[in-house]
């Protein structure tokens, strides 16, 4: 779906099995990786899609849930988003690599 710096030199990737965020209820997984394309293990990971106010429209706040995959640096999430449209993923983590943060912009369909 998207991919974005993290912060210490790592790199943020939103996937899904379809390649498309959808309105609703959803999987997804959260991945992070060095230079190299290597799976960097984070620690704790989260995850808010933010849609600012927009007219009379309140400000949306979804946050995700993760598990883990198996794999470190792979996070597997579940996120339920209010409506269509641009998204702001607000990515945090805090673990071995560091403390970190991404914003990266998605549109859902």
């Amino acid at each position: 779906i998207k991919s974005g710096p993290a912060g210490n030199n790592l790199t943020a990737t939103l996937a899904s099995k379809d390649g498309v965020l959808r309105n609703g209820k959803q999987d997804f997984t959260l991945s992070f990786a060095d230079a190299s394309g290597k799976p960097v293990d984070v620690g704790s990971v989260a995850l808010n899609f933010h849609m600012p106010a927009m007219g009379t429209m309140a400000v949306m706040n979804n946050p995700a849930t993760f598990t883990t995959s198996g794999t470190p640096g792979v996070y597997n999430g579940k996120v339920d988003l209010d409506m269509a449209g641009e998204w702001q993923a607000q990515i945090t983590y805090d673990g071995p690599a560091g403390k970190g943060k991404a914003n990266l912009a998605v549109t859902a369909q």
